[in-house]
């Protein structure tokens, strides 16, 4: 057996044990794909990232979940990137490019005027899906009823890199009432099997955020619930500039999203969206915090 060491950091959040936990190896070039996949699942994190070489951009980062490789993560490049500059890997870098399988994405990292690092990652363009299966069974798979989905905008499948359905819903209080039967998913979202679920609505318990959320794991992952979602997050923002507010907004469109309440792992994504062409730039913004160091025993191969 070896010992890997992970870095845990928490994302979308300042105060360890909230936001979203995500693990970070740094030598991740030494490491075969089939142990890369054997650490994620042993940390059992939504994510644990894994910054190695690129021939095209500044690093590349790989993103695997318990049960899988993922082509890209918000809170896992947010940790991968906070874990690379807090080491002083990064040296005076402030504008970056990451290689991912969701494509090349430009990546910058602001310090604040009180130290802190905010890490703003552009996200692939929008892309929107019909979902035709049936919301009665959909309803159900969450804990909830049709009569909570609105009737006045679409439950479409969304993704700026990973797929989800995002859920319209009509008020704040049934997220606290919401039960996923994941392995239900795979057999409702017909189009999209492996898609996760997104449930949102436009009330907020915060009066400075803008969206609440809720994200529910496809169950090819190997874990229930995302706390903060960076990608869906990004996704939502683009929802709301092309379905609520039919793109009668003033560039750019800035949104704070919260997500993590009802697990009590509560964070922020911070979302800009700006018009380019016929479609969308999608912008996230968030920070981390260091939790702590795992020695992590794989095979020794």
């Amino acid at each position: 057996m070896k010992s890997v060491v992970v870095h845990q950091f928490d994302v979308f959040s300042k105060e360890p044990n909230k936001g979203n936990p995500a693990g970070v190896v740094i030598n991740g070039d030494v490491l075969t794909d089939q142990e890369m996949q054997e650490i994620a699942f042993k940390v059992g994190f939504n994510e644990t990232s894994f910054p190695v070489k690129s021939d095209v951009a500044d690093f590349q980062i790989r993103f695997f979940t318990p049960g899988h490789e993922m082509p890209l993560c918000g809170h896992g490049t947010m940790a991968a990137v906070y874990a690379l500059k807090t080491k002083g890997l990064l040296g005076d870098k402030t504008d970056l490019t990451i290689e991912t399988k969701a494509g090349i994405l430009p990546l910058k990292i602001i310090t604040t005027t009180d130290s802190e690092i905010l890490i703003t990652m552009k996200q692939a363009s929008p892309q929107f899906e019909e979902f035709k299966g049936s919301r009665e069974a959909l309803a159900n798979s969450i804990g909830l009823n049709v009569s909570d989905f609105r009737d006045d905008l679409p439950i479409v499948y969304g993704s700026t890199g990973t797929w989800t359905l995002l859920v319209p819903i009509k008020q704040l209080g049934a997220f606290k009432k919401m039960n996923p039967n994941n392995k239900e998913f795979p057999t409702i979202l017909k189009e999209m099997p492996k898609s996760s679920i997104h449930p949102f609505c436009m009330e907020t318990f915060d009066p400075n955020t803008d969206m609440h959320a809720r994200h529910f794991s496809s169950p090819y992952s190997g874990t229930i619930e995302d706390a903060v979602t960076g990608t869906a997050s990004g996704v939502m923002g683009a929802y709301f500039a092309k379905y609520i507010i039919n793109n009668n907004f003033v560039e750019p469109l800035h949104l704070i999203v919260e997500q993590g309440t009802e697990i009590k792992k509560n964070g922020r994504v911070m979302v800009q969206i700006s018009k380019s062409n016929e479609d969308y730039d999608v912008e996230i913004t968030g920070n981390a915090v260091h939790v702590k160091d795992l020695d992590v025993l794989i095979e020794d191969k």
